[in-house]
């Protein structure tokens, strides 16, 4: 097994004392020697964090003394070499940005479906089956039937529900995400607009795909992943995609062959996106990047490539 553990957790709970945590879970990770990053806000706390098997259960121990986060739960990888630079730990309105005020998520917990009951669920005629990722995401896989919302940012789904709901009925809608944590706050938002017949897919879509066989599964491609693998296959190996490092998006390796792609600058999506300016700062960048590796070391270019979901 590979030295580097790297958890990703979320927990939606009331935390109105956020601001004082901070310091105090930033020293703790420090002195686990802990990288990542967490958020926190009224609404709970998010992020990913990588280090020693010792380091990454001194800080969850840590976080489990928060209120009703006794029972926290994570999802772990494994990886070779560290893929954040540094700790940080960042006070938000949000810990994933949705811009609806007085939501209670947490209450969502209740409209959790469980991986092996999901596709009985999504198999019926009059559920709504709704992805509620990014376009991006969305567009290297996603369960079969399910509606694509076209976002760029969870901010826009809000306003694509209202839109979506006044030409389509909706007596029963799944919800579904990559781990959960958008789901959760999509379905306490569509309660909140008067759908009581929601539901989401306990875990998300990595839980799916480490719970259901192949052969029964109804999902199609595969998982984008907010981490150094990109994206994951059906057995949560590491998938066929890289990401363009100008602008963060999932990329083929027929991309990369592109006129139009140029390593840590542009790639077919974002050519001609980038002023002349920022141009010359990417190709910067990588030159860095590139020369720290012959180097044996880590540029902060490179370790910044990966963000928390």
């Amino acid at each position: 097994m590979s030295d580097v553990v790297i958890a990703a957790l979320y927990k939606f709970v009331a935390l109105p004392d956020f601001e004082e945590r901070q310091k105090p879970l930033l020293d703790i990770a420090h002195k686990a020697q802990v990288f990542g990053t967490l958020l926190l806000a009224k609404e709970g706390i998010n992020g990913t964090i990588c280090g020693s098997r010792k380091g990454i259960d001194m800080v969850l121990a840590h976080i489990k003394t928060f209120p009703h986060c006794a029972a926290l739960e994570w999802k772990e990888s494994y990886a070779d070499e560290n893929p954040f630079y540094r700790m940080k730990v960042r006070l938000k309105k949000e810990i994933v940005t949705m811009g609806v005020p007085n939501m209670e998520p947490q209450q969502s917990f209740e409209r959790y479906v469980a991986p092996d009951e999901w596709n009985a669920l999504i198999s019926d005629p009059e559920t709504v089956l709704i992805d509620t990722r990014n376009d991006y995401e969305v567009s290297i896989g996603t369960f079969d039937g399910a509606v694509n919302p076209h976002i760029k940012t969870f901010r826009e789904f809000p306003d694509w529900f209202r839109a979506y709901r006044k030409e389509h009925k909706m007596a029963k809608v799944a919800m579904f995400c990559t781990g959960g944590i958008r789901c959760e706050k999509s379905t306490a938002f569509l309660r909140e607009e008067g759908i009581d017949d929601v539901f989401h897919l306990q875990g998300g879509i990595l839980k799916y795909l480490e719970t259901i066989p192949k052969g029964d599964s109804m999902w199609l491609g595969e998982c984008f992943v907010f981490d150094h693998r990109v994206s994951v296959d059906h057995d949560l190996a590491p998938g066929s995609y890289d990401m363009c490092h100008a602008c963060r998006l999932p990329i083929t390796e027929d991309d990369k062959k592109s006129e139009l792609y140029a390593k840590g600058v542009s790639c077919p999506a974002c050519h001609d996106q980038h002023d002349e300016k920022r141009r010359l700062a990417l190709i910067e960048r990588q030159k860095q990047v590139e020369l720290a590796a012959k180097r044996g070391q880590v540029h902060i270019g490179a370790a910044q490539q990966y963000k928390a979901s």
